[in-house]
């Protein structure tokens, strides 16, 4: 059997196959011999493209945790007529266009109007395409944008081994070197599932291997 060269020494805890080959060697062994490599990437738990496990923008493991920095845009809009259902669905395909963070903030605007303040998080090659959806989608007329300068940590996506399976965690890196790690929710929520236990039972389990 052929031997395939690895790139890294763990899978990602969640990702999406890119391409796939398969091919056969020359020699004559008891079984096959055959070679089948698939290419995949890291993505989160919403499906949008990770940096490899172990690499932060292309940093490394460890990264700069002083100098992490990258542009992002922020579309606000203003909404009084919308109603709330068609704002559920709205976030939906923001999130599916590439925006990287929406959320909605009560407001009240003229005449003592409840309404709601939209925010979107996004970068240079979305702004347009989710800018399409909100004025599609709500009956905003316009949406006001800032281009943002934000500091990051360094993260990478690892995986804990747990009573409940393998969970998926993010661990970051602080300014002064010490490490931080956060479980993910959709990880943590399938396990829950899986074993019929609370929510809670899962995360203390996921904490007790990495405090």
């Amino acid at each position: 059997i052929a031997a395939a060269v690895m790139t890294d020494t763990k899978l990602p805890p969640v990702f999406s196959m890119k391409r796939a080959g398969i091919g056969g060697g020359k020699r004559e062994y008891a079984r096959p011999s055959m070679l089948r490599i698939v290419e995949i990437e890291a993505v989160d738990e919403a499906g949008r493209q990770e940096p490899p496990v172990g690499v932060t923008n292309g940093k490394g493991a460890q990264g700069d945790a002083a100098n992490e920095a990258d542009t992002v845009i922020k579309l606000e809009t203003d909404i009084d007529d919308t109603p709330p259902e068609e704002l559920g669905f709205l976030m939906e395909r923001l999130y599916e266009a590439g925006a990287r963070e929406v959320h909605f903030l009560p407001i009240f605007m003229k005449k003592n109007r409840p309404a709601t303040e939209l925010v979107v998080i996004c970068d240079d090659g979305t702004v347009d395409g989710i800018e399409e959806i909100l004025f599609l989608e709500t009956t905003t007329i316009g949406i006001r944008k800032c281009r943002m300068q934000r500091r990051i940590l360094p993260r990478k996506a690892e995986i804990v081994e747990t009573r409940f399976g393998v969970i998926a965690v993010k661990t970051v890196t602080l300014p002064d070197g010490k490490k931080r790690s956060y479980p993910e929710y959709e990880s943590m929520k399938r396990a829950a599932e899986k074993y019929g236990v609370p929510l809670s039972d899962v995360r203390l389990a996921v904490l007790k291997e990495i405090i």
